[in-house]
């Protein structure tokens, strides 16, 4: 849910800061302290487009934040889409988001601190706040939303199954295509691929042996340095003057005269005869690798051949020696494939045509899931419908046959009768706000068990309706909150009186300008503010008990 929203300088909010709370928030106010510009913050947090005007006078930008306390549900969502784009995820169930909007309209967002793209939040945004209003009407309206919508009130176990059986559908088709062209382009692939297996089976590979010819390069390179340095070493060490071997020698000799004397000094001649040892075998060492050194210049040529080839190979089949080996067995079966091509096709065509009477079988089945749901959900939100005192407008739920897909072979839309006796029209097309803010109410009434939203904004929804219909919205309303947080924007004291919690909008005239502020009301603020909404600018004591028993009455419905 959305706990904390901040606004600042976002038009006439300069800094506003709202602790939200689970339930029904009911937002109120007179008609331009800026309650729309809250919902407008709102939408920048789910992604919505950022206006050229939105920073406030004076001001290089306004800012948006909000704190976000998620269920296990959404966790699990939101960190999958957070991971695949690379975002943090936070502990503890939170996730943080800011837009930043500089005049002009540019904006950056971030999400956990990191920054992001609107793209990506709008994304995020659909799995966080489902915002409904009279100028914003995402979500529910659009056409290529409905059949996700009708699936989720009755065949969201059925929606894998139609996926993985047009997964295995499609993935046939993959393999046929591969397989497919005329003859003449199979006998070139056929050949080309004869070709490069005869190029890695004369190569003769080995795993490794890169390696190795790497080192074997930079040593014969090196030939006249490396015997060079080996006899010199032999020279200090065993056969050229001053060498260290007569050194030590001469050492021990002279321990030899006085161990006698103090014998312990028996240890120090046994380390330096040790080293005497050690430093002969070193030298014999050092002249057998001087002899052994190969300057022959075919056998360096013969390196860099073979480490030509086998650089070679490595660019054109892959990063490494091993990708190129086994890239042999790729070909050899690519070629047993082209070889056998038409009894490899005629394979994949029976799969094909099981693989397709299977997906058409989840599809017809998920069909009808979706008629006998179209019915149900008809009644549901129609039934809500005549107690927002629409009794006269019918939604229907229109299923056409469409191409198999991966979502079936359904085209699903929504469409409303206003008033008895007119056909029914796309719901996109429905010109009162008012209107089809009800009707999204009704559909969340009947939808709010089906999806994962968390948060629902009504921005409107109390348009063309008064008296009891109001009464009626605030009852729906507040059954939609028993569900999910709801943050609502009302001129209505009927759909106030139902609200868990209160918040009052208002502007005044600081230094010469306009501030908003928003605060919670108390349980005696919310009176007066009640009663403000029944009697206008002058509360009267009448305006007052009308407001305590609205009050009274919402709390025990």
């Amino acid at each position: 849910m959305l706990r904390h929203l901040r606004v600042t300088n976002f038009a006439i909010l300069s800094d506003v800061a709202i602790e939200l709370t689970e339930g029904f928030n009911a937002l109120t106010g007179e008609t331009g302290a800026g309650k729309s510009l809250i919902v407008e913050a709102v939408n920048l947090l789910r992604g919505g487009r950022a206006s050229a005007d939105i920073p406030r006078a004076g001001a290089k930008e306004a800012v948006v934040e909000a704190v976000f306390e998620l269920t296990d549900t959404l966790v699990m969502s939101t960190s999958a889409l957070l991971e695949e784009a690379g975002l943090p995820v936070e502990d503890g169930g939170i996730l943080l988001v800011r837009r930043v909007i500089q005049k002009g309209g540019r904006s950056r967002t971030y999400i956990n601190g990191a920054l992001t793209t609107a793209k990506r939040l709008s994304e995020l945004g659909a799995l966080l706040v489902d915002l409904s209003g009279q100028h914003q009407h995402q979500g529910l309206v659009h056409q290529v939303n409905h059949r996700r919508i009708l699936d989720a009130f009755a065949a969201r176990d059925m929606r894998p199954a139609m996926r993985t059986s047009w997964d295995a559908l499609t993935a046939i088709d993959g393999a046929i295509e591969e397989l497919g062209g005329d003859e003449g382009d199979r006998a070139d692939r056929l050949d080309y691929v004869d070709f490069q297996l005869r190029e890695l089976d004369e190569a003769k590979l080995v795993a490794g042996e890169d390696v190795e010819l790497e080192a074997d390069s930079k040593r014969l390179k090196s030939i006249d340095r490396l015997h060079a340095a080996a006899m010199q070493a032999e020279q200090l060490v065993y056969s050229g003057d001053s060498a260290a071997l007569d050194t030590l020698g001469a050492a021990a000799r002279e321990l030899e005269r006085v161990c006698e004397v103090d014998d312990a000094l028996a240890e120090p001649l046994r380390q330096i005869e040790e080293a005497r040892a050690v430093a002969e075998e070193a030298a014999t060492s050092l002249r057998d690798y001087a002899d052994r050194l190969d300057g022959d210049p075919q056998r360096l040529a013969d390196v860099e051949e073979r480490l030509s080839l086998v650089s070679r190979l490595k660019r054109k089949h892959g990063g490494s020696l091993e990708q190129v080996i086994g890239k042999r067995d790729e070909l050899t079966r690519e070629r047993d494939d082209l070889e056998r091509r038409d009894e490899r096709i005629a394979e994949l065509e029976k799969a094909r045509n099981a693989a397709e009477q299977t997906a058409l079988d989840v599809a017809i089945e998920l069909t009808g899931a979706r008629k006998r749901a179209a019915k149900r959900l008809s009644k549901s939100v129609n039934a809500a419908l005549a107690e927002l005192g629409m009794s006269s407008a019918t939604l229907s739920v229109v299923i056409e046959p469409q191409q198999l897909g991966p979502e079936g072979c359904d085209r699903v839309e929504f469409c409303l009768a206003s008033n008895k006796g007119e056909d029914a029209k796309p719901l996109t097309r429905v010109a009162s706000g008012g209107e089809l803010s009800r009707i999204m109410l009704a559909l969340k009434l009947a939808l709010r068990s089906a999806d994962d939203v968390a948060t629902y904004v009504f921005d409107e929804v109390d348009s063309g309706i008064g008296g009891v219909a109001a009464q009626v919205v605030g009852k729906q309303i507040r059954a939609v909150a028993d569900d999910r947080q709801v943050l609502c924007v009302t001129h209505l004291p009927q759909i106030a009186a139902y609200a868990d919690s209160h918040f009052h909008v208002a502007k005044s005239e600081v230094a010469g300008r306009t501030e908003t502020e928003v605060v919670r009301l108390t349980k005696k603020q919310r009176r007066e503010e009640m009663a403000r909404m029944l009697g206008g600018a002058t509360v009267s004591a009448s305006a007052r008990k009308h407001a305590d028993e609205m009050l009274r009455a919402a709390s025990s419905a």
